[in-house]
């Protein structure tokens, strides 16, 4: 007999709590292969084909085109152990799982939850396919499908933190999520609910339990709360996919990050000559970015402090051996950071080529997870803007972030004489958690130098 399979929304990547599904790759009926991609779900990072690591027949999906998903919700449910109707061949290799990995989600340590389905319970989420002899898909309740594991009441460490900052007992609320996951709007309810008389709130007891939300209303699930009316005049833009994304990144990093900011004016004229005689030598063309990165690096391995996250929980500093440098990066869905790997290691040849591959993968809207999370320090070069300086927020968890300003013109004093030089303005924003202001001026210092002189960069390397 054939055994059905719950395949959910797997971990996408670093602090990625929900993705929502643009296009559906199978149907209910057809026959999956072991790491096929079933579905294609847009997080607010990345476009993403998720395969499914089981090999049967689909007998049900969850949720339609357009419809948000948080991390651990079901996407398919796989009959395994049985030949498809039409000879499609054998649907049971797979059952263990294919063992590859998804960004925090291994198929071999994870697999999903194997339940013991009744045979008159009728299918949720989409119907069978035509003559698909499986047997009934379960409707995401623990409660009506046996599972050999018990039901994880929260994925998402936003919500943890949400409730522990807040003082809210997880243990007292009952999730409205697909087998009753904890989403952060149940949080949210509870504080609402727990907030004192008179304000906009709803009424309730404090720590009030949320009803249980149950299929085959997986949307009404996950639907966001409706949002306030708006008032005449004004145009309200829900906060949702990137701009969401970074909102609550930037939000995060200036409530959980002392920061502070130092700058410095650096004469670029010599950095400036030196690209151009290295472009005009032949072979592939060096980017200015590319060269500011290289100076990053060699200034990281001489104030190795600023290459760095804190674990707060721990109390701890956490310095890395390696440099995985972001770089921000403006495209038609907003502004992000893509991460070239190990950027200690590479010449500005091979920085330039990286620099350039994931921009135009940004500017596509490629860029997977990987592309994206992991920095360790990040390059901003808001110049292309045409600004000459800012104050840089840092990118969380990191530690620091250069803001490199527009290289123009300007009355400068050149060996003792007044001179109009190429000038920029480089700012270095930085936890004051990880090192002084001594550490964070030699950084910057030594940046500087290297604009103004670039031959101190050679005598480092």
């Amino acid at each position: 007999m054939a055994q059905v399979l719950e395949f959910k929304l797997p971990d996408l990547g670093e602090g990625l709590t929900e993705a929502e599904i643009v296009r559906w790759l199978v149907e209910v009926g057809d026959v999956v292969a072991v790491d096929q991609p079933v579905v294609e779900v847009e997080t607010a990072k990345a476009m993403v084909e998720v395969p499914c690591p089981y090999g049967g027949v689909v007998t049900a999906r969850f949720g339609e085109e357009g419809t948000e998903l948080p991390v651990g919700a079901p996407l398919i449910t796989v009959a395994v152990g049985e030949r498809p109707p039409s000879g499609g061949g054998t649907a049971g290799a797979g059952s263990e799982g294919s063992g590859n990995v998804l960004v925090g989600y291994g198929t071999s340590q994870a697999p999903a939850r194997r339940r013991r389905v009744r045979p008159d319970r009728p299918v949720t989420g989409a119907a069978h396919g035509p003559g698909a002899a499986v047997p009934a898909a379960v409707d995401g309740r623990a409660g009506d499908a046996e599972a050999e594991d018990g039901p994880v009441p929260v994925i998402s460490p936003l919500v943890r933190r949400l409730a522990r900052q807040n003082g809210i007992d997880l243990r007292e609320l009952t999730g409205s999520g697909p087998d009753g996951l904890i989403l952060r709007a149940d949080v949210e309810y509870a504080l609402r609910a727990a907030a004192p008389a008179g304000a906009a709130t709803p009424t309730a007891e404090p720590h009030a339990r949320v009803p249980q939300v149950t299929s085959p209303s997986l949307a009404q699930a996950t639907a966001p709360r409706p949002s306030a009316t708006a008032a005449p005049g004004e145009t309200r833009i829900p906060l949702k996919g990137v701009r969401g994304a970074v909102a609550d990144k930037l939000a995060r990093s200036r409530r959980e990050i002392p920061d502070a900011t130092c700058w410095v004016d650096a004469d670029a004229t010599e950095l400036m000559r030196a690209r151009t005689a290295m472009n005009a030598a032949g072979g592939p063309k060096i980017s200015l970015l590319a060269l500011l990165a290289r100076i990053c690096t060699a200034a990281l391995a001489r104030f190795p402090e600023l290459n760095a996250t804190v674990d707060a929980e721990a109390r701890e500093v956490v310095r890395f051996d390696h440099v995985h440098l972001g770089f921000a990066a403006q495209t038609d869905r907003g502004l992000v950071v893509p991460v070239v790997r190990d950027a200690h290691v590479r010449d500005a040849e091979s920085l330039t080529a990286e620099f350039a591959r994931l921009t135009e993968a940004g500017r596509a809207g490629t860029l997977t997870p990987a592309d994206l999370t992991g920095g360790t320090f990040t390059l901003n070069n808001y110049g292309v803007f045409g600004v000459d300086g800012s104050t840089p927020i840092i990118n969380h968890p990191e530690a620091a972030m250069l803001g490199v300003g527009r290289i123009v013109p300007k009355p400068w004093v050149h060996e003792g004489e007044l001179a109009v030089r190429q000038v920029v303005q480089l700012s270095l924003t930085f936890d004051h958690r990880v090192c002084d202001g001594g550490v964070a001026g030699g950084f910057l210092r030594y940046v500087a130098d290297c604009v103004e002189q670039p031959a101190v960069l050679l005598r480092t390397l």
